[in-house]
């Protein structure tokens, strides 16, 4: 995450401007609403320097009480309508900005969900998370504070501009003199601030990233007892995001002071010039005082268009980060003419090669065949494969060389949701979600009512301790269900499978995580589950394997043994050899093992 925050790219960028602007369509007419309230706010702004101007050189040397009081009345008009027509521009734009916001979460998230696991394989979570909020939320400010009110700050200034001239042009060169002096001023300004913002943003990145990873494992960081450590290193990058934020700090706090001491210099300039001139007759009273009031006035906008320099800058890295997100590619699409099977039928593997990194194979010309209800198991090492089938036959990722099939169909011709329908996946590690035992069932099919729920839970012998939670099947299930076991987080899974029913079952190392007893009252359930259901069942305890009907051995990506537990022992191949590591390894300490025999 944090290299990306490293380049912020142009302060402004057209192309990406016109793209964020198609937000803005939907709501044209709320758009054009609030543009015609800001214009109108900032023509009415023009208006009380004027109607000083009248009072002061015509009915206070007249006496003229009911045109003093008209004044008054017409004034208290225009603060009244400058507030009304404010509270609409401002409502109608934080409203379409939140629109906005929905619309941009909710088309990221949606790309989200169709991306393949390739890319989450290179993202951080953290990373996408960051788009998500705090990425958005910078466009929230631009579309909010900063498309629309810059037109108004021009209106503005171009307004007080020509009223200026239009009073006396004498005086308005005057007040304009300082106006090189402002363009100077804006301009180290933004220089300095774009890069202060660029560090703040890269010390709030490793703040997130150091949080999110040290927070993630802090059940490591109490056992190697690096407590001290950690805080001392988050205090250093925390120190160094503090002095980030106060070397911006410090060019706000020199440059707002120093817009205000050249309007006060226009001023003076204009009262000395003024002065003279309204002794010398050739300049109203009331026109002196106008130009006073505008002055103050007309360098206020110019203090906020600087100030929205930021915001333009922070949403155009924002946008182009998001946009870049948007833009991926999405691998795993349906075809726009699928097909799907009649039925569950054979599933098939033919020559299939794939690698994760180009060069590296991970599987090399494996082919093999399973047939529809039969009961398969898949041993080897660590790293000769095993995970890596099941992720291509869900299609998580699509196989580089050879095909694999459904009942003779090609599943790149099928649709990645109907043909994940066909299956149902029991993992080693078990993701539950916050919501209750029932919702982490289920899973949002409201088809599975709660009768079909508690019927899996008691298929899977989990309803001992669902039974034993205060609410049942309603307890609440925090993150990641960290209020229960392993093995009663495993059970759910188990339950999850069965309740949807699928034809084909996949075990990848379901039992493996969980203690002697709570594995003999999931085998029973796996035997429960597998009852007239396909099943792929990948394991390293061998034992969990040996009523299966075929057992594929795998080794270094390569399909190297096949055949029933008792075929493969006699064979003293592989599987022999990794039967004989794992009886010894389970022998009781102290009580020699004996080498397994073909007869085993």
């Amino acid at each position: 995450m944090i290299h990306e925050e490293d380049v912020l790219g142009k302060a402004y960028d057209a192309r990406l401007m016109r793209r964020l602007l198609r937000y803005l369509r939907p709501y044209r007419l709320q758009v054009a609403g609030a543009s015609a309230a800001i214009i109108a706010h900032s023509g009415l702004e023009l208006v009380p320097p004027l109607l000083t101007k009248t009072v002061i050189d015509r009915y206070i040397p007249a006496g003229d009480l009911s045109g003093l009081g008209g004044v008054a009345v017409l004034y208290l008009l225009t603060l009244c309508g400058s507030f009304a027509l404010e509270y609409v521009q401002t409502t109608t734009m934080q409203m379409i900005g939140q629109r906005i916001m929905l619309d941009l979460r909710m088309q990221i998230y949606g790309r989200l969900q169709r991306l393949d696991l390739r890319f989450y394989d290179r993202n951080p979570v953290g990373r996408l998370m960051t788009r998500l909020t705090t990425d958005v939320d910078a466009l929230n400010e631009l579309f909010t504070s900063g498309v629309v009110a810059v037109f108004g700050d021009l209106f503005t200034l171009i307004g007080i501009m020509a009223v200026l001239i239009w009073m006396d042009w004498r005086l308005a060169a005057i007040a304009f003199s300082v106006l090189p002096l402002i363009a100077l001023l804006t301009q180290w300004f933004r220089v300095n601030v774009r890069e202060s913002y660029r560090t703040v943003r890269v010390w709030i990145a490793r703040i997130n990233a150091f949080l999110q990873e040290r927070i993630t494992g802090m059940a490591t960081v109490h056992l190697f007892r690096r407590e001290a450590r950690d805080f001392a290193a988050f205090e250093a990058i925390n120190g160094r995001h503090r002095d980030a934020n106060v070397r911006s700090i410090f060019f706000y706090a020199i440059f707002y002071p120093a817009i205000e001491l050249v309007s006060a210099l226009a001023s003076a300039l204009i009262l000395w010039f003024g002065g003279l001139w309204v002794m010398q007759e050739s300049l109203s009273l009331g026109s002196l005082v106008a130009f006073l009031l505008y002055a103050q006035r007309f360098f206020r906008p110019i203090s906020d268009m600087s100030e929205k320099f930021n915001v333009l800058q922070g949403a155009m890295a924002s946008s182009e980060r998001i946009f870049v997100l948007l833009d991926t590619h999405v691998a795993i699409e349906s075809p726009p003419q699928f097909r799907a099977p009649e039925r569950p039928g054979p599933i098939a593997f033919e020559h299939v090669t794939f690698a994760y990194i180009d060069g590296e194979p991970v599987l090399r010309d494996v082919s093999f065949r399973i047939e529809p209800g039969e009961r398969v198991g898949i041993v080897g090492a660590t790293g000769a494969g095993k995970t890596t089938l099941v992720n291509l036959l869900l299609r998580y990722y699509d196989v580089q060389q050879g095909r694999i099939t459904v009942d003779g169909i090609d599943i790149r011709e099928m649709d990645p949701g109907r043909l994940r329908g066909l299956f149902g996946l029991v993992l080693q590690d078990v993701h539950l979600f916050s919501g209750t035992v029932a919702s982490n069932v289920r899973l949002g099919n409201d088809a599975i009512d709660d009768a079909a729920v508690r019927a899996a839970i008691e298929a899977v012998h989990a309803d001992g301790f669902v039974n034993a939670l205060p609410r049942g099947i309603e307890t609440p299930v925090v993150e990641r269900g960290a209020t229960l076991s392993v093995g009663q987080k495993q059970m759910l899974s188990f339950a999850r499978a069965l309740a949807f029913d699928r034809p084909v079952l996949i075990l990848d190392e379901a039992t493996s995580s969980v203690d002697t007893e709570t594995e003999l009252l999931l085998r029973d359930a796996v035997r429960v589950i597998m009852q007239g259901r396909t099943t792929i069942a990948i394991a390293h305890r061998l034992s969990t394997l040996q009523g299966l009907d075929r057992i594929l051995v795998f080794h270094k990506g390569q399909l190297r043994e096949a055949g029933t537990h008792q075929a493969l022992l006699a064979a003293r191949g592989i599987y022999h050899r990794l039967y004989q590591l794992q009886f010894q390894r389970d022998a009781p300490v102290g009580v020699p093992s004996k080498p397994a025999t073909s007869t085993a």
